[in-house]
């Protein structure tokens, strides 16, 4: 006796699930003969049910509509609608925008009659008159366990798609804002150009393929003239303005692909992909032009305007070239290419040639 209970004692309590409570659930008895649902409620009566009737298929189906049983005890041969046809009409709308899962057990007076066709067409068990009380009961019991389970793991289908729903919600708005910080960190506040440091990332990347595949690649730099005047004689708030409409030229006229950057104060850089020499001149000359015809208002103090005009020289590299072998080389030309066009009276574009053998 004592070595039973200290073994009893020193045993791990074994973990078992949760049974659910099958109190309180709603059973539908749906028969044309009341006499046979009053005997099934007095049979059930003292497992604490809750009982609804119909007396045939079509009370059984409005009766479905107005509230949803946990299990239907069902005759087969009834009035205008019998219990197999009410049967196929459940299973066949068992979706959550229906019925739902609802477990049935089919009932009849005939042996067979009915059984295969009641079965196949989803019900869940099915019993012949006369039938033993003790039966019945424990059939109910295993239904509405069946019944309990399966609402559970529909519950927590729901809620775990509605964690699924919210977790890619939270991913999606992760993905904008890690896509928004992102472009922070790429683009010049001001201009609303890329900014320098990811303009050189860009430039790396590029000037590798063109390397690779031979594919033209052009470098373009601009300065705006004579910018410090501007911002001398009208102010810095203005020359912000400047830049800003600068900026806003030279992206319009170059094509999507194309990769322009504020490459610091008023410089501006831009990356011509698949653009050989011939292509990337007509482009800088569009340019040049756009930004010697933009009209340019500046407000006084006093409230009287001024019209202003600007000017931009340009400076432009093309690889491949005999004589640019190196990403530095393609800067260093263009740059040179730039003073040049400075040097020769500004509001120009001037272009690296390669040299031809004498």
């Amino acid at each position: 006796m004592a070595d039973d209970s200290i073994k009893k004692v020193g045993e791990a309590p074994r973990r078992t699930l949760a049974t659910p409570t099958l109190a309180d659930r709603t059973i539908l008895l749906v028969d044309d003969d009341p006499a046979n649902i009053q005997h099934v409620r007095e049979g059930l009566a003292s497992h604490g049910y809750r009982f609804r009737e119909a007396h045939d298929g079509t009370e059984a189906l409005r009766s479905l509509r107005e509230v949803r049983p946990d299990l239907i005890i069902m005759d087969v041969e009834m009035p205008r609608l019998g219990g197999v046809e009410v049967c196929r009409i459940i299973k066949a709308n068992g979706g959550e925008g229906g019925f739902g899962f609802i477990p049935v057990i089919l009932v009849t007076a005939r042996q067979a009659a009915g059984k295969v066709e009641g079965l196949e067409l989803g019900a869940d068990d099915y019993l012949v008159k006369p039938f033993d009380m003790l039966e019945l009961s424990a059939r109910v019991k295993s239904m509405l366990r069946l019944k309990a389970l399966q609402d559970t793991l529909v519950e927590k289908n729901r809620e775990m798609d509605l964690k699924n729903r919210e977790l890619d919600r939270a991913n999606k708005e992760l993905a904008q804002k890690r896509e928004e910080l992102l472009a922070l960190t790429r683009i010049d506040a001001l201009t609303g150009l890329y900014n320098r440091r990811y303009f050189e990332e860009r430039l790396t990347e590029e000037f590798i393929r063109s390397t690779r595949y031979r594919s033209p690649l052009s470098l373009v730099m601009l300065d705006i003239d004579h910018f410090k005047r501007l911002n001398d004689t009208y102010g810095h708030p203005f020359g912000d303005e400047v830049l800003r409409t600068v900026a806003r030229a030279v992206r319009g006229k170059l094509r999507e692909v194309d990769f322009v950057a504020r490459y610091g104060g008023e410089e501006i850089i831009a990356l011509l992909p698949e653009t050989g020499p011939k292509e990337a001149l007509g482009a800088c000359e569009r340019v040049r032009e756009a930004i010697a015809s933009l009209q340019l208002e500046h407000r006084a103090q006093d409230g009287s305007r001024q019209q202003v005009r600007c000017t931009a020289s340009l400076g432009v590299a093309s690889v491949p070239a005999k004589s640019i072998l190196a990403l530095e080389e393609l800067l260093r030309v263009a740059d040179v290419c730039l003073y040049e066009a400075k040097a020769a009276g500004r509001n120009c574009v001037r272009q690296h040639q390669e040299e031809t053998p004498g």
